[in-house]
């Protein structure tokens, strides 16, 4: 079965099912062998450029061919059986659209499958469906009652918690957007209250005004795309803002950054993972640490 993953969860997913994928997105890292298979996309967005930056070109890409393109030579060249891409965000990875057109016009015999994930539950089903087109359905039965059970166990844990903070998360600084999809599930399942985005929720700009208002008792920045480092780089988008160091979160040493590349906006197996940290993040008493390479407290990386 000759497999491409055009997102990087999906590309978690092949390979938590047991498959290598011979062709894979630029941004495919995870785990580290998928770094070694060949590129069939190409983005025209500089992800080393600042919040900001990265969002003029983006509107820019949009306005004009997309933000991806389809390396047509090098998907014809790896000939698939199966493509994975996705239909959740025009920003986040190539569209299902540019896919299904390039297979049509190049000839290929692949089946496209489309992953539209917004929830956890959204998450299952699609291991589930890429399990029966990669004939791997025994192994995404097993992945699946394992993730299940680690969601059950956190949110156990979670219900002896004394109190409910309220969370936000951000997932852009510039301009600011708060995380919505799979987080707001998740958070509540963490034993936090979750009150900018609805279950499901497109993330979205926000007034900052919303942001302060709101005032957090826990605050997570997490851009997407952005491991800790960039979003070190990037954090006086977020920190020079009037009113952060008002924000409750702030004062009492609430305030992280996690790897948002990696964890928050990546809807793959690693999404429970996310959800053991915000436990933690949420319930320190209740949940081990989680590793510094995930997150980190907020007030030592502005020192």
């Amino acid at each position: 079965m000759r497999v491409v993953t055009l997102l990087p969860s999906a590309t978690e997913i092949v390979y938590a099912l047991g498959v290598e994928p011979v062709g894979v997105s630029h941004e495919c890292d995870y785990p580290p062998a998928a770094r070694e298979q060949p590129s069939v996309n190409r983005s025209r967005v500089d992800p080393e450029a600042s919040s900001s930056e990265i969002n003029e070109q983006v509107a820019e890409a949009e306005a004009g061919e997309g933000v991806y393109a389809v390396d047509r030579e090098a998907l014809a060249a790896v000939d698939p059986d199966v493509v994975i891409t996705q239909g959740v965000c025009d920003v986040c990875a190539v569209d299902h659209v540019l896919v299904e057109d390039a297979v049509r016009e190049l000839g290929l015999d692949a089946e496209v499958l489309t992953l539209d994930i917004h929830s956890l539950d959204g998450l299952f089903e699609s291991i589930h469906r890429v399990g029966a087109a990669i004939d791997r359905d025994e192994r995404a039965t097993e992945l699946v009652a394992n993730l299940r059970e680690r969601v059950a166990a956190v949110e156990t844990t979670a219900a002896r918690a004394s109190e409910t903070p309220s969370v936000a998360v951000l997932d852009w600084l510039d301009p600011v957007m708060v995380a919505g999809h799979w987080i707001p599930e998740m958070v509540e399942l963490a034993g936090g209250e979750y009150g900018m985005a609805e279950h499901g929720a497109h993330s979205r700009p926000r007034e900052w005004t919303e942001v302060t208002e709101y005032d957090p008792d826990v605050l997570v920045a997490a851009p997407c795309g952005f491991d800790i480092d960039q979003t070190r780089e990037n954090l006086a988008d977020l920190t020079e803002r009037t009113g952060f160091d008002d924000f409750r979160a702030v004062r009492e040493e609430r305030a992280y950054v996690m790897d948002g590349h990696h964890y928050v906006n990546r809807s793959g197996p690693r999404l429970v993972d996310t959800l053991e940290y915000l436990a933690s993040l949420c319930h320190p008493d209740l949940f081990d640490a989680p590793p510094r390479d995930a997150v980190v407290e907020l007030a030592p990386l502005r020192a």
